[in-house]
């Protein structure tokens, strides 16, 4: 349908976005040791506002566990978070962020802000609005759809 192969454009341009978002964000945190990867973690618990276990990192963030896993034992070593024990979990620990891990949170945020600023330049806050509330719904829609089954298309899509 029309409306299939605009997502599916629009679906094509968010991965090519996202790759250049992922690369420019490691460009803007390497100077403080840190990376996209690290970065988005760092503000997941820093949007929440308090400790989050790697589960719950993982969850709002819409990567898997062991990938959180992995990045918070890397921000762990180099001393930007530390794990505490968990009061409602036994096994699943809290991640927790250290001043080191404070500093360079406040200080990428400093450098994004201007980042932002710059690409925004020129760009209509409206459109931005209304391509934040699409991309939204189409992640909505997505997270609740069930997908076809290879094999199993349905053909009124096709």
């Amino acid at each position: 349908t029309p409306e299939a192969a605009a997502i599916t454009e629009l679906i094509l341009e968010v991965f090519r976005l996202n790759g250049t978002l992922l690369a420019a964000g490691d460009r803007l945190t390497q100077p403080l040791g840190l990376t996209s990867a690290r970065w988005q973690i760092l503000g997941a618990i820093d949007l929440a506002g308090r400790p989050l276990s790697v589960a719950q990192i993982s969850r709002r963030m819409g990567l898997s566990r062991q990938a959180v896993q992995r990045v918070a034992n890397d921000l762990d070593k180099l001393g930007f978070i530390r794990f505490v024990n968990n009061p409602d979990h036994a096994r699943a620990k809290l991640v927790v962020v250290t001043r080191k891990g404070l500093a360079a949170q406040s200080e990428v945020t400093a450098i994004q802000i201007a980042w932002s600023n710059g690409l925004a330049q020129g760009l209509d806050p409206a459109r931005l609005r209304d391509a934040v509330e699409l991309l939204r719904e189409i992640r909505t829609r997505n997270e609740t759809a069930e997908l076809v089954s290879i094999g199993k298309v349905d053909q009124s899509c096709s």
